[in-house]
């Protein structure tokens, strides 16, 4: 089990994200815009990086649902590699089986 702590703290970066997702997306096409003069563009970036660090989507690590284990993390099933193991041993898993030779 991971420390209840980071787990939080990725919850919250994840809240930050999303409630930033809008206003970062609209500074970054002014920012990037060629037609605009560049002072406008240079008052962009200067907004963008007075944004919380936290609410770039780059900050944000995958963490298992069931342990929050950062590592060795599924995508497609949202788990780590060993609470994949536990949930096929238990049968959970509709047709995956633990390997045995």
């Amino acid at each position: 089990m991971a420390k209840v702590s980071m787990v939080q703290r990725e919850v919250k970066r994840k809240r930050l994200v999303e409630k930033y997702a809008a206003k970062r997306a609209a500074l970054k096409e002014t920012a990037a815009n060629q037609d605009l003069p560049m002072e406008e563009r240079f008052k962009a970036r200067l907004k963008l990086a007075k944004l919380p660090r936290n609410s770039s989507a780059t900050r944000l690590h995958n963490r298992c649902q069931l342990t929050g284990r950062p590592h060795a993390f599924y995508r497609k099933l949202k788990v780590s590699r060993i609470a994949l193991r536990e949930l096929a041993s238990n049968g959970e898993i509709p047709g995956m089986v633990k390997s045995s030779w």
